[in-house]
């Protein structure tokens, strides 16, 4: 796939596996073409990779066609704890790289400082990486290619004057993926409201 285009070079040095489950091969490619796609199989069976190596794929290919800087994929969480889990492993993912993400939620701090010292005491011991951005104020300031959120957060997100730019003017020239995990809890009122 990396020789079709499908991916970027540097995928290989990020996946654990020696080559792309049946699924997830389907999913990289459709992806790629810019289907619309649903991934649903077990538990432990690489779903978050189906997803997520499309995008950091993408990020690559667009920082080095030095594409202008902005959100390129927005990833949904139902809840914070599982965008704090996907923080980590983009940590992992990201380090060495220029890919910048984020996550902004409820609890993300707007000053700097503030979230520097927040940042340390959830970190204990680590180094913060260059590009993940850790308050509201840096985000607004120059988005992050990646951006993880929660629904009610990405409402708000859309909503408020502050944040609006975020999606459109010059930062959302290269905006492509949204990216909603654990589609299955979004049911009734919710899941209607989360597919507007």
């Amino acid at each position: 796939m990396v020789k079709e285009g499908v991916l970027h070079a540097h995928i290989r040095k990020l996946s654990p596996y020696p080559a792309a489950y049946c699924h997830q091969e389907q999913a990289f490619r459709a992806i790629h073409a810019g289907q619309p796609t649903l991934v649903a199989t077990g538990t432990g069976s690489g779903k978050t990779e189906s997803f997520l190596f499309p995008i950091i794929s993408r990020c690559l290919q667009l920082r080095d066609d030095d594409a202008p800087a902005g959100i390129i994929a927005v990833i949904v969480y139902p809840m914070n704890a599982l965008a704090n889990d996907q923080l980590k492993r983009l940590r992992t993912l990201l380090a060495g790289t220029d890919i910048t993400f984020g996550r902004y939620t409820g609890d993300t701090e707007t000053k700097p400082d503030e979230a520097m010292n927040k940042w340390k005491g959830e970190n204990p011991g680590q180094k913060k990486l260059p590009n993940e951005l850790i308050s509201r104020e840096a985000i607004r300031e120059n988005p992050p290619n990646i951006l993880l959120t929660n629904y009610s957060m990405l409402e708000y997100l859309l909503l408020r004057p502050e944040d609006a730019p975020l999606f459109g003017s010059a930062f959302g020239t290269s905006w492509r993926h949204i990216a909603i995990d654990e589609a299955h809890i979004y049911s009734g009122a919710l899941g209607t409201e989360i597919a507007y």
